[in-house]
Formats: structure tokens, sequence, C-alpha cells
């Protein structure tokens, strides 16, 4: 069953950071402190992440982690099913039969219906979009997004 954890809340703040400078390396620590993550903790989630090809990593002074792709093209249901696995409310949505009762019960449609929601609205907002909206809301608040200036986010090759 979903319930976004520690390391899906920290997986989805790291590739923000991420998103705001799109062309960027960013040092584990700059994404560390940026985030409030502790290093060694983020360290585990940037290698999910990778081998999830979600981000790339490169080794040296000017190393760190960047986005693997465009945030145009990754949505907030991509990042989390990177860290979290595939997302289900309950466990009869796993499969056909995964439940004995999913035949009967009166609430496996109110399920399945909520799931489909859910599933939808994580797939309708990319990384950009949520870039783009909170620094809007930084700029009202006077405040910056992540450590990043307020400028529209650059577009990733």
């Amino acid at each position: 069953m979903f319930r976004l954890t520690r390391d899906g809340e920290y997986g989805v703040r790291a590739v923000l950071h991420l998103s705001a400078n799109p062309l960027a390396f960013c040092g584990m620590r700059e994404i560390a402190r940026a985030q409030g993550i502790p290093e060694n903790y983020l360290a585990k989630i940037m290698q999910q992440l990778a081998r999830r090809e979600l981000v790339r990593s490169r080794r040296g002074a000017s190393g760190g982690y960047a986005l693997a792709r465009s945030p145009r093209h990754m949505t907030l249901r991509q990042v989390i099913e990177a860290i979290e696995g595939p997302i289900f409310l309950n466990v009869c949505l796993i499969k056909k039969g995964e439940c004995p009762r999913d035949d009967i019960c009166p609430v496996h449609d109110v399920w399945r219906t909520a799931q489909k929601k859910l599933l939808q609205a994580l797939d309708s907002r990319t990384m950009e979009d949520l870039v783009r909206d909170g620094l809007k809301k930084a700029r009202r608040a006077g405040k910056k997004l992540n450590g990043a200036d307020t400028r529209q986010p650059r577009e990733a090759g």
C-alpha cells in the first residue's frame, strides 16, 4: 500500500533541486544542505535515482549529480516510483486475485477509482511544472527556492 516514505520525500526534493538547474552538476553537499537532508542518507537515495536513470553522476572536482533527462519529461510519479516502487492504494489493486474478495468487495471499485485519480494527478505534474510553481511561491513569499535563483528554469539538453 502506498505511503510516501522519508526516502520518497527526500528523492522528490533532490530531483526538484536538480530540476531548478537542469544543465548543472550539483554536489552532494550542496543538495543535502539546500534540502535539509543528511548527506549519507542522500547518497543512498541518489544511487537509487541513478539506477532508475533519472539522474546521472560524474566524479571529480566538477562532479556531482545532474538530471538524466529534461525536467519537462520527468513526472512526479516517475520520481516517487523510482524510490518507492509501484503505487498501490490497497493490496487488492496489485493484481487480480491478490485479494480473495476483490470480485465481491464493495470497496474495491472505490480503491481502483481513487488510485486512478492519484496516478493521473502524479502523472500530470512534471518536475519543470513543480519548479515553476515553487519559484512563483518563493517570489510571493520573498524567499529563494532550494537556494536556486528565481528566474525561469532552463531547458536541459
